[in-house]
C-alpha cells in the first residue's frame, strides 16, 4: 500500500476541516475525490501528501510514518498539481518541467543530461514535447495543464495528487487530461488521486470513487457502488437517476 490513513482530523483554528477520514491508495489505482465544494477533497489531498500536518490520526506513506519523512523525501514519492499555477516569469516550458527534478539535486546543482532527459521523457508522456520551447505563460489552459503534470512526473514519483485538474478546461481537454491520469495508474503503476467536480468523468475514468461531505467520507467503493441516488441527495441535495449512456456505455446521471 502507498498510504493508508486511519482516524485522520484536520482542523483550521476552531473549525474542523477534516473528522475521522480512513484513506488507502494502492499502486496502479486511480481514486477520485468527489464532493460538493467545501466537502473536504482539496485539504485531504494536501494532508495525505505532507503539505499540511493532520491535527491527529496516522499516515502511512510506504509503511512509515509521513511525519517521519523529511521534505525532499517526500517530494521524490509524492508529486502535487494544484487547481491553478500562475507562472510569473517568461519560463518555457521545458524550464518549468526541469523544475521537477528539484528533489533530485543538491543545493546549487545544476540538472544533468539524465536530468533534462527525464524532462524530456515527462513532455513525451504527456504529448506536450511539441511545447518544449514556448513561453507557459502563451500556452491555453489545456496545454498548461499538461505542463504542470509533466512537471510533477518528472520529480519521478510514486504518486500523483491532482487537485482539479480540469477546472478550466474546455470538454476535449478535461477528456484529455483524465485519460492521461488513468494510464498513468493503469500503465506506469502510480497511485493517482484526483478531485473532481464532474461526476459522470469521476465514474467513467476512476476505479474508485471516494464521497466526501462536511469533511468526512461518506462511500468509498466502485463507482456504480458510490454513486447512487440517495448517497447523491445527501451530499449534494439534488435528486438524480443513474443510467447506463446507450451510445458510450459509460454511467451517467440526469438530474432534476
Amino acid at each position: 500500500m502507498l498510504i493508508q490513513a486511519r482516524n485522520v482530523h484536520y482542523h483550521m483554528g476552531a473549525t474542523p476541516i477534516l473528522t475521522g477520514v480512513d484513506f488507502d491508495l494502492g499502486a496502479g489505482e486511480f481514486v477520485g475525490l468527489i464532493g460538493a465544494n467545501g466537502a473536504g477533497k482539496s485539504t485531504l489531498l494536501k494532508v495525505i501528501g505532507g503539505l499540511w500536518q493532520a491535527s491527529s490520526g496516522q499516515i502511512d506513506l510506504l509503511g512509515r510514518p509521513l511525519s517521519g519523512y523529511r521534505t525532499r523525501e517526500i517530494a521524490r514519492l509524492i508529486a502535487h498539481v494544484p487547481q491553478s499555477t500562475r507562472v510569473e516569469f517568461a519560463f518555457s516550458a521545458r524550464e518549468i518541467v526541469l523544475m521537477g527534478r528539484s528533489p533530485h539535486l543538491g543545493r546549487f546543482q545544476m540538472e544533468s543530461a539524465l536530468d533534462r532527459q527525464i524532462a524530456d521523457d515527462a513532455l513525451r508522456t504527456t504529448d506536450a514535447f511539441h511545447l518544449a520551447d514556448r513561453l507557459v505563460m502563451t500556452l491555453s489552459g489545456g496545454e498548461q495543464q499538461r505542463i504542470f503534470i509533466a512537471r510533477a512526473l518528472a520529480q519521478e514519483p510514486r504518486i500523483l495528487l491532482l487537485d482539479e485538474p480540469t477546472s478550466n478546461l474546455d470538454i476535449k481537454h478535461q477528456v484529455d487530461v483524465l485519460a492521461l491520469a488513468q494510464s498513468l495508474a493503469h500503465e506506469r503503476g502510480l497511485g493517482v488521486v484526483a478531485a473532481i467536480h464532474n461526476l459522470e468523468h469521476a465514474a467513467r475514468f476512476c476505479d474508485r470513487l471516494v464521497l466526501m461531505t462536511c469533511g468526512t467520507m461518506v462511500a468509498d467503493g466502485k463507482p456504480e457502488a458510490v454513486l447512487t441516488p440517495e448517497r447523491l441527495r445527501q451530499a449534494f441535495q439534488i435528486e438524480a437517476q443513474i443510467y447506463r449512456d446507450p451510445f458510450t456505455g459509460n454511467m451517467a446521471l440526469s438530474v432534476r
